[in-house]
């Protein structure tokens, strides 16, 4: 019944692996437009399976695992560096300005 040979492997894994990323750090990600949330999620899913189908799955889950590296510097160093809780994203004002964005999110 359970097989794993077949590209839905990576579909489920990749699906996961965002959905588990959004629920935990999406806070992160509260000023960014859905519209680039949705490509970045459908880009790295093209590229996986795209890579599984030519490469083999070894190759595509490893490239997908060296994604992390970035997040986990990110989060693990550079945020705490510049005074940034890199688990809540607190305090917001120092991470609005990190990001770039507007501190006032309440204006119209």
């Amino acid at each position: 019944m359970w097989q794993t040979d077949s590209l839905w492997f990576e579909v489920s894994i990749v699906s996961i692996t965002i959905a588990l990323g959004h629920i935990l750090l999406g806070h992160f990600e509260e000023r960014t437009p859905k519209s680039r949330k949705l490509l970045k999620y459908i880009m790295t899913l093209v590229i996986v399976v795209g890579l599984s189908y030519y490469l083999g799955r070894t190759f595509a889950l490893s490239f997908f695992a060296l994604w992390f590296i970035p997040v986990f510097y990110i989060h693990g160093i550079l945020l705490p560096k510049k005074g940034i809780n890199g688990w809540t994203g607190e305090p917001k004002s120092k991470y609005y300005e990190f990001r770039k964005w507007d501190k006032n999110i309440f204006k119209e």
